[in-house]
């Protein structure tokens, strides 16, 4: 509407309308995000990371697509809008443009007021006991963070003030707050990892690393393997081999669901045991199900179905097995991470290196031959035979028979999805 009103005269000189676009436009920019920033305390745009920018409010390059965009309206918009203005009655165009201003006006008033109701609720978080240098306890942590999400989501005004304005998470005492939670999650692990001022004081694979990470996925691998084991011993009345990998009693659901429990939860170790148990149970299930999925996609084999089990999703995990993985993350979180992580601590430095090094070429071999094995499995269930020297090593070392000790769930996609089927017929029947 400025440019019409403005250059409008002036619509035959697209130079003129280019500049006069540019320059009133991004005079009218830079006015409301100045005036906003003043009386709300946000700046509704902030160009202030980009070249040749004028008060962080508008940019060059920024001015000149502006000037683009008006040479654009004025020589193809305007005329179009006004031979389709022109054709609606005197009545209604009156009626429209009444109605539209209207809910212009409706929007902006409650737009402000949302935005100044924020701020005053900004304000009241603002408490010193908040941001005292105390220990806060968990539950004091958790008030904090539902507060500070709770601004920004209550409603659907202030959902699309966030969406439409992003910089309004970030002013500064947003920032503060943001921080200040991060730091009492770093002084809580005081408890969890001794402090070292002294970098060489530290032992090895101290705090949250790659190689502690690589040593958790090992220990879980194993942990996992024994949970098995246990498990088919008492559940399934008999004793079963239930490994993930060729050589080693390792399975790499585990180790990596223990790593995914550690990463997300180290920090956060003083939730309650409800929710750690939750989360636990949504992490555990959901990795369980991703490992299902990518097996099946690489390989066409899957080592579990669930699809009898009651509440499955998929047949890839159900609701069994992901309060199964909230009872093991419970477990994970409250003992067994604590004390894994102090005893790989204590090894030496010079041994951990090299015993970690060790560890790491052997789990990457075994991995390797262990895909190269259940891959030539599969070839040889559809008939392919040997083409190479490796191809008859691995048919001469891991033969079926073999395969099926190691792997005695695992089984073709197409074979799953029959026998599924045949249960189903006999229970129908």
């Amino acid at each position: 509407m400025v440019c019409c009103l403005a250059l409008n005269p002036f619509a035959d000189n697209k130079l003129i309308v280019f500049f006069g676009s540019a320059v009133l436009l991004s005079v009218l920019l830079f006015l409301i995000g100045f005036f906003t920033e003043k009386a709300l305390g946000f700046k509704p745009w902030d160009f202030s990371n980009n070249l040749l920018n004028i008060g962080s409010y508008i940019t060059l390059p920024y001015a000149l697509l502006l000037g683009i965009i008006g040479v654009m309206f004025i020589d193809l918009a305007a005329p179009f809008l006004n031979v389709f203005l022109s054709l609606i009655p005197v009545a209604l165009s009156v009626i429209v443009v009444l109605s539209v201003c209207a809910l212009i006006l409706i929007d902006y008033i409650l737009s402000m007021i949302t935005t100044v109701k924020l701020q005053h609720r900004i304000k009241e978080l603002k408490n010193v006991s908040d941001f005292s240098d105390s220990y806060l306890t968990a539950e004091k942590i958790t008030e904090l963070e539902s507060n500070y999400n709770k601004l920004f989501t209550e409603n659907i005004i202030r959902r699309r003030l966030v969406s439409a304005f992003p910089d309004l998470k970030h002013t500064a005492y947003l920032k503060q707050l943001s921080d200040k939670i991060e730091e009492i999650k770093s002084d809580n692990m005081r408890e969890y990892t001794q402090a070292y001022e002294n970098k060489q004081e530290k032992p090895f694979a101290f705090g949250f690393c790659f190689t502690k990470l690589f040593y958790l996925f090992v220990f879980g691998s194993l942990i996992g393997t024994i949970f098995e084991t246990v498990w088919a011993l008492v559940m399934e009345g008999g004793f079963e081999v239930r490994v993930g990998m060729v050589y080693g009693p390792f399975i790499p659901v585990y180790g990596g669901g223990a790593c995914l429990l550690t990463a997300v939860l180290y920090k956060l170790y003083k939730l309650s045991d409800t929710l750690i148990f939750v989360i636990s149970a949504v992490l555990g299930g959901s990795f369980e199900y991703f490992c299902s999925w990518l097996q099946e996609a690489l390989f066409g084999t899957v080592s579990w179905d669930y699809s009898d089990a009651t509440f499955n999703i998929n047949g890839r995990t159900s609701l069994l097995y992901v309060l199964i993985w909230g009872f093991l993350g419970l477990v994970w979180v409250r003992y067994l991470y604590p004390w894994l992580s102090k005893l790989i601590e204590k090894i030496p430095k010079m041994t951990g290196s090299v015993i970690t090094t060790f560890l790491v070429i052997f789990m990457i071999f075994d991995a390797f031959m262990s895909v190269c094995a259940v891959y030539r499995w599969s070839q040889r269930d559809s008939g392919v035979a040997a083409s190479n020297v490796f191809q008859e090593y691995l048919d001469e070392t891991f033969d079926d028979e073999r395969m099926g000790i190691l792997f005695p769930n695992m089984q073709n996609v197409n074979e799953s999805a029959l026998s599924s089927g045949a249960n189903s017929s006999d229970t129908d029947s």
